[in-house]
C-alpha cells in the first residue's frame, strides 16, 4: 500500500501517521468505500503547490544506485489544465550538492515519467523545477530519505494543507477526472466582504453618447466618396469618419437639357465677365478707368462663378438621381460621425431620396458605458454616503461578473420612480463584453463598508441535501467534506465560518467530488500509467 506522510493536517496529524505505519506492516486489505485512490504498492507521493503549478508525483521507493520511477502529474493553476509542453525536473538537494532527474517532455498531457537513480543514501531536500514558455518555477516538496535494498527510503516530510474539522473519510477524484471537468482550488485566506445593495442594472450609453445621424438637406443618399462602403450594424467608426454622402436634389420638373443649357449659359457669361474684369484692371493701372467699375466687374465675375458651380452640382445630382451616371467624388454633403462609437441601427438604403431631418442611422458610444441601477431609497442613501467599491452583475450564462476597476459613481436621482418606487443610481464603467447596451440583469452594488473574515467564491459552496458544504484538498487526489455556515453573501463572494487559513479549498468542482463519492464502488483503484 502506498504511504504518503504529511504534516499540518489538523486532526489527521500523529494519529494518521500511526495508522499509515501500521498499515505498511500489516497484510494487504481491501480499502473501504470513499477512500483516496491508492498509488502502486511500494511507492509514495507528495503534493506541492507553487505560484503557477501543482505537482503530484507518485514515486517508487528510493534505493541508492537503483532506478525509482516517478509518474509526476503537473497541473497549471491558471486554468487547472494538464501541462502539455514543458520540462520537469526532480531535484534531491544535499550537503554535497544536487542530484537532478528530468523528463524533457510529457508522456501524455500532464504526466511526466521521470527515472530517478540516486547515487548515495541519506536525507535530501526535495525540489521540483518546471520550465515552460513562461519561464521556470521552483517548488519545494519537503524532505525525503534515500535508503538501501534492505531499508528502502521515501518521503520524510511533505508540504500539506490543513485538514477539516468535520472528520470523515477522505474522498477521491483522480487527476485525469479533474483535468476533464471544471475544476479549481485556492488557499483559504481572510478577506473583506463589502456591504451591498441589490437591484436591477441596465446598460446604456453615457450622456451625449447616442446620436441620430440625419440629413440637413433634401437629396439623394449615396455611399461616401472615400470608401464607397455602406454603414452596417456593429461597425466601429472614429470621430469625424464619413458615413453617408447626400447629393442635393433638383426639382423634378427641370429636365436635363434645361440644366445643361443653364450651365452652358453661365459658363459663357462667366468667360465674358472674367475677360472684362481683366481688361478693366489693365485700364485702372493706366488710370483710364475708375476703381468702381473694376470692383463691379470683379463682383459680377465672382457671382457668376458661384452660380456656375451650383448649376454644375444640380446637373450632376439630376444625372445621378435619374440614372444618368455616378456621383463625383468631390460632390455632395458628407455626413460624419460626431464621436467614436459603433453603429447601432441603419434605416436608409443607397440611392434613396431623403428629406431634411430624416434619420438615416443611429450611433452609440460603447466605452465608457453607464450602468443604471434601480435601488431602494434607503440603499441609495447609504451608497451616496459611503461611495461605491464595485458592482456584481448576474450573467445568466456564466454566473456573477464582478467589476471594480475603473468604476465610478456618476449621480443619484433626486426623485423616486413612480412606477417602481426605486431610485436610479448611475455608475460609469468600461464596457464589459459580457453585456450589451440595453440589457437588464440583477446586480449588487458594493460599498466601501466591509466585513472581515474567511471570504470565498460562491462557486465553492455545494448543496449536500440541504446542508451547505465545501470540499478541502488534502493532497493531489484526496479531498474531505467540510460543513460551513454562510454568514453573509455579496454577489459572487460569501463570508463563511468553520474554515481557517492554510486550508486548500476547492472553488470549482465540488459537485464532481460529491458525485464521485456517491458512485464509488468501494473497490481499490488507481492510475494506469
Amino acid at each position: 500500500m502506498a504511504t504518503t506522510i504529511t504534516e499540518g493536517a489538523g486532526s489527521y496529524g500523529l494519529p494518521l501517521l500511526a495508522l499509515i505505519l501500521l498499515a505498511s506492516c500489516a497484510s494487504p486489505t481491501v480499502e473501504p468505500a470513499n477512500t483516496p485512490a491508492s498509488t502502486p504498492a511500494g511507492s509514495w507521493s507528495v503534493t506541492a503547490w507553487g505560484e503557477r503549478f501543482e505537482l503530484f508525483p507518485e514515486v517508487d521507493l528510493l534505493v541508492a544506485g537503483q532506478v525509482a520511477m516517478s509518474h509526476t502529474h503537473v497541473t497549471r493553476l491558471a486554468d487547472f489544465s494538464p501541462l502539455g509542453e514543458g520540462k520537469v525536473e526532480i531535484v534531491l538537494k544535499g550537503a554535497s550538492g544536487e542530484q537532478v532527474f528530468e523528463a524533457p517532455q510529457a508522456d501524455r498531457p500532464g504526466i511526466f515519467a521521470i527515472e530517478m537513480r540516486p547515487s548515495q543514501s541519506g536525507e535530501f531536500d526535495l525540489l521540483f523545477r518546471i520550465r515552460d514558455q513562461h519561464g521556470t518555477e521552483e517548488i519545494r516538496g519537503g524532505r525525503v530519505r534515500v535508503g538501501t535494498v534492505e531499508n528502502p527510503g521515501g518521503v520524510l516530510r511533505a508540504p500539506a494543507p490543513r485538514g477539516g474539522s468535520d472528520g470523515g473519510e477522505p474522498l477521491s477524484l483522480l487527476k485525469e477526472q479533474q483535468w476533464k471537468s471544471v475544476f479549481g482550488t485556492t488557499w483559504v485566506q481572510e478577506g473583506n466582504l463589502a456591504r451591498s445593495a441589490a437591484g436591477l442594472a441596465k446598460f446604456r450609453p453615457p450622456a451625449g453618447g447616442e446620436s441620430a445621424i440625419t440629413s440637413p438637406i433634401d437629396g439623394v443618399l449615396q455611399p461616401t466618396a472615400s470608401s464607397r462602403s455602406w454603414p452596417f450594424v456593429g461597425l466601429r467608426v472614429e470621430q469625424g469618419a464619413p458615413l453617408f454622402q447626400v447629393i442635393p436634389r433638383t426639382a423634378p420638373e427641370r429636365s436635363l437639357m434645361t440644366l445643361e443649357a443653364e450651365l452652358a449659359t453661365l459658363e459663357a457669361e462667366l468667360l465674358l465677365a472674367q475677360t472684362r474684369r481683366a481688361r478693366l484692371e489693365e485700364l485702372l493701372a493706366l488710370e483710364a478707368t475708375s476703381q468702381r467699375e473694376v470692383d463691379e466687374a470683379r463682383s459680377r465675375a465672382e457671382t457668376l462663378e458661384v452660380r456656375k458651380g451650383a448649376a454644375a452640382r444640380d446637373l450632376e445630382a439630376a444625372r445621378s438621381s435619374r440614372g444618368g451616371g455616378p456621383v463625383g467624388s468631390h460632390r455632395g454633403v458628407a455626413l460624419k460621425a460626431p464621436f467614436s462609437g459603433e453603429i447601432a441601427a441603419v434605416t436608409a438604403t443607397p440611392g434613396a431620396t431623403i428629406t431634411a431631418g430624416e434619420t438615416l442611422a443611429r450611433l452609440v458610444q460603447t466605452n465608457p458605458v453607464w450602468i443604471e441601477v434601480s435601488l431602494a431609497p434607503k440603499d441609495a442613501q447609504w451608497i451616496a454616503q459611503g461611495g461605491v467599491r464595485g458592482i456584481v452583475l448576474e450573467d445568466p450564462e456564466v454566473g456573477p461578473v464582478r467589476i471594480e476597476e475603473g468604476l465610478s459613481l456618476v449621480s443619484i436621482s433626486p426623485e423616486l420612480s413612480p412606477k417602481t418606487g426605486t431610485v436610479a443610481v448611475l455608475l460609469e464603467a468600461a464596457q464589459s463584453k459580457d453585456f450589451t447596451l440595453g440589457s437588464t440583469v440583477p446586480a449588487q452594488v458594493l460599498s466601501a463598508e466591509k466585513q472581515t473574515g474567511i471570504v470565498v467564491p460562491t462557486s465553492a459552496l455545494v448543496d449536500d441535501g440541504g446542508v451547505s458544504v465545501v470540499y478541502l484538498q488534502l493532497s493531489g487526489e484526496s479531498f474531505v467534506r467540510q460543513r460551513v455556515t454562510v454568514l453573509a453573501r455579496r454577489g459572487d463572494r460569501v463570508l463563511l465560518d468553520h474554515l481557517v487559513p492554510g486550508q486548500r479549498l476547492v472553488t470549482r468542482g465540488g459537485d464532481a467530488i460529491r458525485r464521485s463519492s456517491l458512485m464509488s464502488s468501494g473497490s481499490a483503484h488507481g492510475h494506469v500509467h
